[in-house]
């Protein structure tokens, strides 16, 4: 486990090991104000604890607008970085940096006239969302929205934020040929939306604060992905974690016998084209994967999600050698229900049963 447990550096952040705990939203425990509540500060500092190396915020919405649910976190005012800093104390406190992703739904979100680079409409968990075309005023106004929540994140006292680009969301909606068919300059370089908020967090945050995005490899198609981030990385993106893009509208394609997630074969070949770090994600359900993983494709950190949220201590345990628990793939997740409700925490701590000093954390 030599790797996954080897420090890397981003900027000046210094983290301990190769696991990332990727932005995760915890659907139980937010307010329609968008304000941080007491349990979203226990569960990071827990991740925390359980020695983690580095912890990426879920999803914060940059503009009430633009919610992909009506309890998300948010970032859209002045008035949320208090609450947003007690996560970031909490959780430097105990050794670990944390990152936080902002995010825009656009079309993926809740009702109503709903943002998108050009008209356009799909369904997204049986609900039909209509799209309507940006006007560059509005493009602007967005722009500035995820600009503002940046330099709040760094008030906040975050390391670094993490721009939300993919997963159907509006940042991908842009990057994707088959969605964007704008006639415009944001048409014609569909990555500027991208570009343009990255130049501007630069502008706005000292040049020690990490920004980084999460990329869909596969927007529509691996080169497009490729392409993306090179560009990306010439304006001086800091680290790419890799995922799928806009589902249903790309084209996901690795070789036959490639043993891991298309998006896993996507972030290796990111990782050659690319020198900034590059994170993978999708189905890495334990150790020896994540260790497989790192040495098979070379890239930089993995991202543990399921892993986690069933077992805080998973990169503990990972370390020591300790059985890390399991993710049932529950077809509803009872954990974004009532995290206490998850089935596989409750496997594990029937396991662990009589050894308290293993399950304080959990």
């Amino acid at each position: 486990m030599k790797k996954l447990f080897e420090p890397l550096q981003i900027k000046k952040v210094k983290i301990k090991n190769r696991i990332c705990f990727p932005p995760v939203v915890c659907y139980a425990w937010g307010t329609e104000d968008g304000y941080v509540t007491q349990e979203n500060v226990e569960h990071y500092r827990n991740v925390a604890k359980g020695q983690t190396g580095l912890i990426i915020q879920e999803a914060t919405c940059v503009d009430r607008s633009g919610k992909l649910v009506s309890n998300q976190l948010g970032i859209w005012e002045d008035g949320q970085i208090k609450g947003l800093s007690e996560i970031v104390d909490a959780v430097h406190k105990e050794g670990c940096p944390i990152f936080i992703q902002i995010h825009h739904a656009g079309v993926s979100g809740l009702d109503g006239e709903l943002a998108c680079p050009s008209d356009y409409s799909f369904y997204k968990d049986g609900v039909k969302k209509i799209g309507k075309e940006m006007t560059a005023e509005e493009i602007h106004k967005v722009q500035q929205a995820f600009t503002d929540a940046a330099v709040r994140a760094w008030k906040a006292g975050y390391d670094g934020v993490e721009l939300h680009g993919c997963h159907q969301y509006l940042m991908c909606e842009f990057f994707n040929r088959w969605v964007n068919r704008r006639q415009d300059v944001y048409g014609e370089h569909r990555e500027l939306f991208a570009v343009e908020i990255l130049r501007a967090i630069k502008e706005k945050v000292p040049e020690d604060f990490v920004v980084g995005i999460r990329l869909g490899g596969f927007e529509p198609r691996l080169e497009d992905g490729i392409r993306h981030a090179e560009i990306l990385e010439k304006e001086g993106i800091d680290f790419i974690d890799v995922s799928y893009g806009f589902s249903g509208e790309d084209d996901p394609k690795a070789p036959v016998d490639f043993p891991y997630e298309k998006c896993i074969y996507a972030a290796a070949q990111i990782k050659r084209a690319v020198s900034v770090p590059v994170f993978a994600v999708n189905g890495i359900t334990d150790p020896e994967m994540a260790q497989d993983i790192l040495e098979r494709t070379d890239v930089d950190m993995v991202d543990i999600a399921r892993g986690i949220i069933v077992n805080y201590n998973w990169a503990k345990d990972a370390m020591e050698g300790r059985d890390t628990g399991k993710c049932l793939h529950c077809r509803r997740c009872l954990w974004c229900e009532n995290p206490d409700t998850c089935t596989g925490r409750k496997i594990l701590r029937k396991n662990l049963q009589g050894k308290k000093e293993f399950i304080d954390n959990l």
